[in-house]
């Protein structure tokens, strides 16, 4: 029987944001965890993101805010990868983000909204039930 390819992630930093322990941290427990990661590193443009998604074949894309351009930047990824064609990848957003603006992230297209603290085990568990009907 023929394996299933593995979860495809870009995990990426959009915008001025230079902090990025958090999602080095997170990539490494999805590497564990058999994912295969894509970090795209630091001070992407939404552009250079979704060219990373679609040259990375990705089923995912985790974007990492802490500048507080979430309500900017988000909704430009969003329609760049929609207007790109990958409108079945899903996105994820982390970060410093606040509780009223969650919602409103949801609305647009984001799958799920992780804030500080979240445990490793609660995002890996996410994307493995998200991808459990098509992935191994």
């Amino acid at each position: 029987m023929a394996r299933k390819p593995s979860t495809r992630v870009v995990l990426a930093k959009v915008g001025l944001d230079g902090h990025d322990r958090g999602i080095k941290i997170v990539a490494r427990a999805l590497r564990d965890a058999g994912m295969e990661v894509i970090y795209a590193g630091l001070w992407q443009t939404p552009e250079a993101v979704v060219r990373t998604v679609a040259d990375e074949d990705a089923d995912w894309l985790g974007l990492s805010l802490l500048s507080g351009a979430h309500l900017t930047l988000v909704p430009r990824v969003l329609k760049l990868l929609r207007d790109a064609g990958l409108e079945h990848v899903r996105v994820l957003v982390g970060g410093i983000i606040p509780e009223a603006d969650i919602p409103k992230l949801l609305e647009i297209g984001v799958a799920r909204v992780f804030g500080p603290g979240t445990a490793l085990d609660e995002i890996v568990g996410f994307l493995r039930e998200r991808d459990g009907a098509t992935h191994a």
